[in-house]
């Protein structure tokens, strides 16, 4: 079966390594900003690293925004991953506040540490996700073991106002954050899952296998 995947190209990251990823899988990606080639897709990518604020002005400059928003109404699976799961929540505090596409109730804030930790900003390292009240089946993280390492490279983290919401957490400096998100067809990712190693790469092939599902109906 033939499936249609875009990567969201807004000029915001390298997506070289996201591409790579869903080749290695056998999916050959589209990397687009055009508006019919995005809603003709059978899934969406969402990628970006970098300031909230930047990411934002990007979305809206590439007239992308209403086109991800009238996306996710057909239902079909989106997935956002670092800054590109950030900007589906409502508001970021970084460099001031900016509005998100509001896709998910909740907002971005600074990762909190602990002094006595000397823990540093950003979070660069390989660290657990962790199931909470979740069952992991039939989602982006099917068959992933709980406490997997993922690779994260952050300093905001996302705060959904709904804990149903939250797929994951992690713990860094003695708190916990959300590290993955789910809200009907939107799935995000605070991790890199495409730098992931072989956990990253089931997460991709899961987000394929949900693809699947909802084409076939």
């Amino acid at each position: 079966m033939s499936l249609k995947v875009v990567i969201i190209d807004y000029d915001i990251g390298n997506v070289r390594s996201i591409l790579n990823a869903f080749e290695r899988i056998g999916v050959l990606p589209i990397l687009s900003r055009d508006k019919n080639e995005i809603l003709n897709s059978d899934g969406v990518v969402l990628p970006g690293v970098g300031a909230f604020s930047h990411g934002m002005e990007n979305l809206h400059k590439y007239l992308l925004v209403e086109t991800i928003k009238e996306y996710v109404k057909s239902n079909k699976p989106l997935l956002g991953i670092c800054l590109g799961m950030q900007m589906l929540l409502d508001e970021s505090e970084e460099f001031g506040k900016t509005k998100g596409m509001g896709l998910i109730p909740g907002k971005v804030i600074k990762m909190p540490t602990r002094d006595h930790q000397n823990e540093k900003l950003p979070h660069v390292s390989w660290n657990e996700i962790k199931q909470i009240n979740n069952n992991w089946d039939d989602t982006i993280l099917k068959c992933i073991s709980d406490k997997s390492d993922m690779y994260f490279v952050h300093s905001y983290i996302a705060v959904p106002n709904d804990d149903d919401h939250i797929l994951s957490l992690t713990e860094f400096s003695d708190y916990e954050f959300c590290s993955s998100i789910k809200n009907r067809n939107i799935y995000g990712c605070q991790f890199h899952p495409e730098k992931s190693a072989k956990n990253g790469l089931k997460i991709i092939e899961n987000f394929v296998d949900i693809i699947k599902e909802i084409k076939n109906g």
